[in-house]
């Protein structure tokens, strides 16, 4: 069902028991060989999908387009809202949501930069409505989800997804190759590795983040090898994530809402 397409009464008859599904996305720079609209793209053709397949339970939202990009600007190309306003986009979103009556609702992410953010988001909105509404929300990363399948297994050739690299570039040629150009591509020059920090994804998480605009970790605005993106990995990686992302949205239907247990003391002696 389309959230979108509805009136506002069909909308309300259904607030119990549909999952709402809110791709978001980014506008950004993607290198020099694909669309700027990547993140946007990838994630709402998921979205859609899962919403053809499940009819009954999801109930599917616009795309928010734009994302937290800041990090990509010096490239151009990029639209983008700063970490702390996204964090309060999505929370005013959200909050539309839950205020009116929605109890369970998905946050479908396409873009790393996103994380972060929308899970500021996801505490500030906890502290806000469980005591209140006791909504079940909850953020899902597509290549998360996929598992390993963006981690390096077979097909794919290089680590795990990381930005404009094999795996955005394959899901893009099965997509969209209209607006992917291969003559283009070139493997960006990138910091060595240093045992701790993947600056292309490379590297196992070791507890130790470090965090740089773009252009001072990638020379073109892209990483990994998208010189090995093609479209038959891209629908392999785009099936793979749309049956993990469909069965998760099915569970998620039927979690039992949190019951919240207050336990009052009526007395605090401190000594």
């Amino acid at each position: 069902m389309l959230f979108h397409a509805a009136p506002y009464p069909t909308l309300n008859q259904c607030r119990a028991d549909k999952v709402v599904l809110l791709p978001l996305g980014a506008i950004e720079q993607h290198g020099p060989h694909l669309s700027v609209s990547t993140d946007t793209d990838i994630v709402t053709q998921l979205a859609q999908q899962a919403e053809a397949q499940l009819p009954d339970t999801v109930l599917l939202c616009p795309t928010l387009p734009v994302g937290s990009s800041h990090h990509h600007l010096a490239f151009g190309g990029t639209l983008s809202l700063s970490p702390e306003l996204y964090t309060q986009v999505v929370i005013d979103l959200v909050s539309s949501l839950v205020q009116a009556g929605f109890e369970r609702i998905v946050l479908l992410n396409g873009h790393g930069g996103n994380i972060t953010p929308v899970r500021q988001a996801l505490a500030l909105l906890s502290h806000r409505f469980d005591r209140t509404h006791s909504p079940l929300i909850a953020l899902a990363t597509y290549w998360e989800l996929g598992g390993k399948a963006f981690a390096g297994e077979a097909p794919m050739e290089s680590p795990a997804l990381s930005h404009a690299c094999e795996y955005e570039t394959s899901l893009m040629l099965h997509l969209f190759p209209e607006k992917v150009w291969m003559d283009r591509v070139e493997r960006a020059r990138r910091p060595a590795p240093n045992g701790y920090v993947g600056w292309e994804d490379d590297e196992p998480y070791r507890g130790v983040t470090v965090f740089k605009q773009t252009e001072f970790i990638s020379s073109n605005g892209s990483s990994g090898e998208p010189q090995k993106g093609t479209a038959d990995k891209g629908k392999h990686l785009f099936e793979t994530a749309l049956n993990a992302l469909t069965e998760f949205l099915s569970a998620f239907s039927g979690w039992r809402k949190s019951e919240l247990v207050i336990s009052s003391q009526t007395e605090l002696n401190v000594k």
